[in-house]
């Protein structure tokens, strides 16, 4: 090549460097909205597939269909449980404000409950003053209900923003499902590696997708379900709520719906509700635990081909960055990760993974 030719070629991938992150750049404000229209392009494709075969390959409708049938199994049931999440945290702010629920009341009550030697060896480690701690924890409190009520102000106040990111999600998601085979062959055209290669990573990055986020979404609806259920059947003020938060905190593989129940039911057992305490903690470790167990590792592990300590690590770093997209954007980096660096390794190595499994494209 000519040194002309090599400048040429320089100038150009500079050239097409820049207009890459100032076309990232201007998609930002929007990042959210094009990251799931992306991501619920893939799920639903090979949903948009068959209604394509059934209407006789006309795209606009098929995608048209599909569009309707994401508002109804995706976009709907959410916009249902927020408003139900609404109310809920409302009634426990209310609560909260008036006294009624006191955070530090219930340490107090856990603390006393606790038996002479833990006294004395909380004084020992300086942590006696129980007065100090409550109020830490009912000022703790306060402020965590006032900037929820912060918070619900702002949503109110970015409606806008809301409706302006959802419109542009839904608008990029008929679009992509229209015209996504033919989007999905440019892109690897483009990409300057081998078929094997761009098989092989293309096909890591759609499976990765598709199995964190049924995946993840699956263990989290049913622990969260599960949870909230027995949350209920305890008595347990703002069932609902709670039901959610571990629904949330499911994402986090192995530790996620623990973090709430655990602590209540060592509160039950403290404070002498010795049934209550034992029925959550062998509900909690057998029942929901096991949904964690068992369905995670199928519906996510075993698509991943990720351990579940990468998994776990994956989405911590991805949530620390990117907030609830993380749980999705954390272990596809990782996944990608182990694909690029598996391209390395020997051919009879990197035959099972060239290979995945059936009906994953």
């Amino acid at each position: 090549m000519s040194k002309i030719s090599l400048m040429h070629s320089r100038t150009f991938h500079y050239l097409l460097i820049v207009v890459s992150l100032a076309f990232a750049w201007v998609l930002l404000p929007f990042w959210s909205a094009v990251f799931w229209g992306g991501t619920l392009a893939i799920l639903f494709a090979p949903v948009q597939r068959r209604i394509i075969n059934r209407v006789g390959g006309r795209r606009n409708l098929a995608a048209l269909l599909t569009l309707a049938m994401v508002l109804l199994l995706v976009i709907l049931p959410l916009a249902m449980i927020a408003g139900a999440l609404v109310q809920e945290g409302a009634n426990l702010y209310q609560s909260m404000r008036s006294g009624n629920l006191d955070f530090g009341k219930f340490f107090q009550q856990a603390i006393s409950a606790l038996p002479e030697p833990v006294h004395d060896m909380l004084a020992r480690f300086d942590v006696g003053d129980v007065r100090s701690i409550q109020d830490k924890l009912t000022s703790g409190a306060m402020q965590a209900s006032q900037f929820l009520a912060t918070q619900a102000f702002n949503i109110g106040q970015d409606t806008f923003q809301f409706l302006i990111s959802f419109g542009v999600m839904m608008y990029l998601l008929f679009f992509l499902l229209r015209d996504g085979s033919a989007l999905s062959r440019r892109v690897r055209r483009a990409v300057p590696l081998s078929d094997m290669h761009k098989q092989h990573l293309f096909r890591k990055f759609t499976t990765v997708i598709r199995a964190t986020v049924k995946g993840n979404v699956a263990v989290a609806a049913a622990q969260g379900t599960l949870g909230g259920i027995i949350f209920w059947v305890l008595g347990i003020q703002g069932a609902l709520l709670w039901g959610v938060v571990m629904a949330f905190l499911s994402l986090l593989p192995a530790i996620g719906a623990g973090l709430i129940w655990a602590p209540v039911a060592i509160y039950f057992l403290l404070t002498g509700d010795t049934w209550q305490g034992i029925v959550l903690i062998l509900f909690g470790v057998l029942v929901i635990g096991m949904v964690d167990n068992v369905l995670r590792p199928i519906l996510v592990g075993k698509d991943t081909k990720l351990p579940d300590y990468l998994v776990l690590i994956s989405t911590l770093g991805g949530m620390a960055l990117f907030g609830l997209n993380g749980f999705v954007i954390g272990p596809l980096i990782a996944a990608l990760f182990v694909a690029c660096w598996d391209l390395f390794s020997p051919p009879e190595e990197v035959g099972d993974q060239t290979n995945p499994p059936p009906g994953v494209s």
